[in-house]
């Protein structure tokens, strides 16, 4: 191979090699190619039709799966169907396993280290000094002790955490450590009724026990890595949205989740002693009371739909039929 340049009609060799040792890059959009002659020499060009007659003539007419996919547009279309495929299979079977994996692996400390951080946040962000009476929260917190002494871990894995909810309003969340929190317009609005507050932490000591938070953060940070896998890099807002968008999705359980939460609510209610169908009373207050509807709110986060509130009564009633029996 000899490449020359024309000048006043005399050819000057610039360089020449036999081709056994010289290594011509694949094609590959319209980025150069490049020729590397045995002594190292290079030479780069955009003449990527030239390089590829040139490939021809000597029999050697491939230019490059790459290339071959980028023209050939049923392959491109496979291609792409392909990844769609495989990144659905990832995010319905493989995202869930790793994130279950995750949850048995993580060490305690974790998520000690995530609730220290979010509750500090939120203190300076959101929440104000709860102005409960220390008397009403003290009556609270023996109530939550009965609570939480029939609860994995018993009454000391559990610590109620008294704010003022501000803008957010009435509302109790569970952070993953058994950190929970109760904002003083959920005391109000349950009135003089201890038990519906009861059921509500109840079913927050639920989300703790069956680690919720915790699955929920990982499978939220599996989706963003997935799509920064398939999109490379995307940019740093984009970034940003898929991160803010994974503790979002960490805040709203899926459908079972809140039935699990439900379901060991009425379970540790029955056996503090207490209604264990408060949780389907409070949910019809929340509906009856409450002109807000918007995302922060609790109706929102915790949604008391017909069908869930039945199933509340459903199973606190099989619970009463069940210890009614004798030998049960």
């Amino acid at each position: 191979m000899v490449l020359s340049d024309e000048k006043e009609d005399e050819g000057r060799r610039l360089a020449w090699g036999i081709r056994a040792d010289i290594e011509v890059s694949q094609r590959v959009g319209s980025i150069p190619r490049r020729i590397v002659f045995g002594n190292e020499s290079v030479f780069e060009t955009r003449d990527n039709d030239a390089i590829d007659a040139y490939l021809r003539g000597r029999g050697e007419g491939r230019s490059g799966l790459i290339h071959a996919l980028e023209i050939v547009r049923p392959r491109l279309i496979a291609f792409a169907l392909a990844i769609i495929v495989l990144a659905t299979a990832i995010y319905h079977y493989a995202l869930p396993a790793l994130a279950e994996v995750a949850v048995v692996v993580t060490p305690p400390i974790v998520p000690q280290m995530m609730s220290a951080g979010t509750l500090k946040t939120l203190d300076k962000v959101t929440f104000g000094p709860s102005k409960l009476p220390e008397a009403q929260q003290a009556e609270i917190r023996n109530d939550f002790a009965r609570l939480a002494a029939n609860a994995e871990g018993g009454a000391g894995r559990y610590h109620l955490n008294f704010r003022d909810g501000g803008l957010i309003g009435p509302n109790a969340f569970a952070l993953p450590d058994g950190n929970l929190v109760l904002t003083d317009q959920l005391v109000e609005l349950a009135g003089g009724d201890r038990e519906m507050v009861m059921a509500v932490l109840g079913h927050e000591i639920g989300h703790v026990e069956y680690k919720h938070s915790l699955r929920q953060l990982y499978r939220a940070a599996g989706v963003a890595g997935l799509v920064l896998l398939i999109g490379g890099d995307v940019g740093s807002g984009v970034q940003d949205l898929l991160t803010q968008g994974g503790g979002l999705l960490a805040l709203s359980y899926s459908r079972e989740a809140e039935t699990q939460a439900d379901r060991r609510s009425v379970e540790l209610m029955q056996a503090a002693g207490m209604d264990p169908a408060a949780l389907s009373r409070f949910f019809d207050t929340l509906e009856t009371k409450l002109d807000d509807h918007g995302s922060t709110s609790m109706l929102a986060t915790h949604p008391g739909t017909p069908e869930r509130k039945q199933a509340i009564l459903d199973y606190a009633r099989e619970l009463k039929e069940k210890q009614s029996k004798p030998g049960v």
